[in-house]
């Protein structure tokens, strides 16, 4: 087995690099991409077990991620993160999550004796989709606002000559 396709560290697994391994992967996904029921597993001794509809969907976007090169991390959403992984799990600095944490946004618990704190993964995904509810409610609510102020029937001819005035003003009072 290549070592690309081995973790490199504990629950992340990486695409194949070698052609013979890169070539199993896309037979793989092609087989996925002409089958939308669970498929069964087979055992090297023959044996057959069907795969759970769950399980067939994670396999499934598994090897979409690696089609498309990309690492995948398999973990329980119970996993304790410390508190830099979960800033980096949300793409934000430790300072900001320290924030979170302290305003009661996202849960946390802190290690017996000492001062570490750990995060549920399964918190931050919760955070993650409460977050992403709020920006749709928030886009929405724009949307409304400019529908009921007519800025869609606005030809883009005048809008774009309201754009040239407005910078042409705001350039004429920065001179003067």
């Amino acid at each position: 087995m290549s070592t690309a396709a081995t973790p490199r560290r504990k629950g992340t697994f990486f695409p194949p690099t070698d052609a013979t391994n890169l070539d199993a992967l896309m037979d793989l996904s092609k087989f996925l991409d002409h089958h939308d029921e669970p498929a069964a597993l087979l055992g090297p001794d023959g044996e057959q077990i069907p795969l759970p509809l769950e399980v067939y969907s994670t396999l499934t976007q598994i090897v979409e991620a690696m089609r498309a090169r990309r690492a995948v991390v398999v973990a329980p959403v119970d996993q304790k993160l410390s508190t830099q992984a979960a800033a980096d799990y949300l793409g934000i600095s430790r300072p900001t999550l320290i924030k979170l944490l302290e305003s009661g946004k996202v849960p946390y618990e802190t290690v017996e004796g000492s001062r570490h704190r750990r995060v549920e993964l399964g918190d931050l995904i919760d955070y993650q989709s409460q977050r992403a509810a709020e920006r749709r409610t928030a886009l929405q609510a724009l949307v409304d606002d400019a529908e009921e102020s007519s800025l869609y029937d606005v030809p883009a001819e005048d809008y774009h000559e309201t754009i040239r005035t407005a910078r042409h003003e705001i350039a004429e009072e920065h001179k003067g």
